[in-house]
């Protein structure tokens, strides 16, 4: 209730402390999620994510400070001044774990159950991204750019070496964090397209890897014998994650591809297009060991056969929509 509460009353004001108010309650809430197993790595991650965000929300409302000094205005879309500006693209850049400030999702990510790191990867990333939207006119956009690009380049790079599954997610967390800033100034309506495609099919697959207790690379090689038809649903919402046409992560990619051409930035949008291959490959990775019959070396994980053949109606759901989604795109056009 809390998370809800801090989420609605951010995205909903017009107000600095207000917005700020609910960044503090959502930061509170989720802290004990995360520490709630009591395993020092979790404990680490919950000390880790509230330094990060304390400081985070310091310089938030700083910058509000800083602009309302000079302005007289505490109203969030009138940010004029430019140090505040600089100041709160820092800000809502750690919260969201922008490149360079990426650092400590992965851990934090790493140290929590499944559900708490789909909560950290989806909902706690909207009131952050709303912000940016509604300052958007006055960000820089070179700044942002770059930024946007650095994180889909290290998103690709880091994920290539990765093992564990969490930490998979938290850099292609950061790789579609690129995607949605890279489009923000030229049309918000998109960016908010793609992060509700980019919650969609990140529910789906993180509720499908908790179904089947997945959490590294060797128990998804025999997770297949668990749940046969999720498994391989599963390795189709990994693609479309990773962008593949023709399923549903192809759409935010292709409209941002094409908008980004409309505004004469093709060498941004090629470059952009060409760094979302590294995480294609490991993507790739995860969805060849999804479907994998045998695995390539001896494994001392306990096979099962057949645990547990029912899985929540949600989760069905949720793969549908993560995979089945783009010939809905005239639809989505007219909506949007």
């Amino acid at each position: 209730m809390s998370l809800l509460l801090g989420t609605t009353i951010t995205v909903s004001s017009n107000h600095w402390m207000m917005a700020w108010t609910g960044l503090e309650i959502n930061t509170l809430a989720i802290i004990p999620l995360i520490s709630k197993s009591h395993h020092p790595r979790a404990i680490e991650a919950a000390t880790k994510y509230f330094l990060t965000q304390a400081a985070a929300s310091t310089l938030l409302l700083f910058s509000s400070m800083t602009n309302a000094w000079f302005t007289g205005q505490w109203d969030i879309t009138q940010l004029t001044h430019p140090t505040s500006c600089l100041l709160l693209t820092t800000a809502v850049s750690i919260k969201l774990g922008l490149t360079p400030f990426h650092f400590w999702f992965p851990e934090v990510l790493q140290g929590s159950s499944m559900t708490t790191g789909l909560l950290l990867a989806t909902l706690m990333k909207f009131p952050p991204t709303a912000l940016l939207i509604l300052t958007s006119p006055s960000l820089n956009p070179t700044l942002l750019t770059t930024m946007a690009i650095a994180s889909a380049a290290l998103g690709g790079w880091m994920g290539l070496k990765q093992t564990q599954i969490r930490k998979v997610l938290a850099f292609s967390s950061i790789s579609h964090l690129g995607w949605m800033t890279i489009i923000l100034l030229y049309n918000p309506k998109l960016t908010l397209l793609t992060f509700y495609l980019y919650c969609l099919m990140t529910s789906a697959i993180f509720l499908a890897l908790n179904t089947t207790k997945i959490t590294n690379l060797a128990t998804m090689m025999t997770a297949w014998t668990k749940i046969p038809p999720l498994t391989t649903t599963l390795m189709l919402a990994l693609l479309s994650l990773a962008g593949l046409p023709p399923l549903t992560g192809f759409l935010p990619k292709w409209l941002i591809i094409q908008e980004l051409t409309k505004q004469e930035m093709t060498p941004v949008a090629t470059t952009i297009a060409l760094l979302s291959l590294l995480g294609l490959f490991f993507y790739l990775r995860l969805a060849y060991c999804a479907t994998i019959t045998l695995p390539p070396n001896s494994s001392n994980h306990m096979k099962h056969w057949q645990t547990n053949k029912s899985v929540h109606i949600l989760i069905t759901t949720l793969i549908s929509l993560s995979i089945l989604l783009l010939p809905l795109s005239p639809m989505i056009f007219t909506t949007t």
